[in-house]
């Protein structure tokens, strides 16, 4: 009996010893808890500060294309001959078929881009090589006019003209050629 006397107050005085911790009270809710309910700080001073901060708009590359700027090659044209770079150039309408059958230079026509140095140099190149070849013409058949030999040639080059290509028709107008 008396071990269960001694249990008995045991079991009484232990709970006293045994106290429950304090609570704290926070009246300010936790971070989660702010941005569940629909405070985001950092989020707005970012868009704040990106607003005030003015960043290019991008173009699309028809737009770029109306603004007269090329687009970057997809990939590098190391290939290209001159005949390419031509035939580009007449695309663009950087150049035309003149009616008297040399290249001219048409800047205020010229689409996606301008004319280089290059482009200038390669367009007199060119000249002086179809000069160099009528003169020919003219030692292989002394009985014909150069401005025969040259008609004839241009009437057979015309064919090999790219197409969309800007040509000088006979009355001295400009066109694209039709395919």
């Amino acid at each position: 009996m008396k071990t269960r006397a001694l249990l008995l107050w045991a079991a009484l005085v232990a709970p006293g010893c045994i106290s429950a911790p304090e609570i704290v009270m926070v009246d300010r809710a936790t971070a989660l808890e702010e941005q569940a309910s629909g405070s985001f700080k950092d989020v707005e001073q970012r868009l704040a500060r990106a607003g005030m901060n003015p960043t290019p708009v991008p173009l699309t590359p028809n737009q770029l294309e109306e603004l007269g700027v090329q687009p970057a090659p997809l990939v590098e044209d190391l290939g290209k001959t001159q005949a390419d770079r031509v035939d580009e150039l007449l695309r663009r309408h950087c150049v035309g078929e003149g009616k008297d059958g040399l290249l001219v230079e048409s800047r205020r026509r010229c689409r996606a881009g301008r004319l280089t140095a290059d482009d200038v140099a390669l367009v007199e190149r060119v000249n002086r090589s179809r000069l160099q070849l009528w003169k020919w013409m003219r030692t292989q058949r002394p009985d014909a006019s150069e401005e025969a030999l040259r008609q004839s040639w241009h009437k057979v080059h015309a064919e090999g003209v790219v197409c969309g290509g800007q040509v000088e028709a006979a009355d001295g107008t400009w066109g694209e050629k039709k395919c």
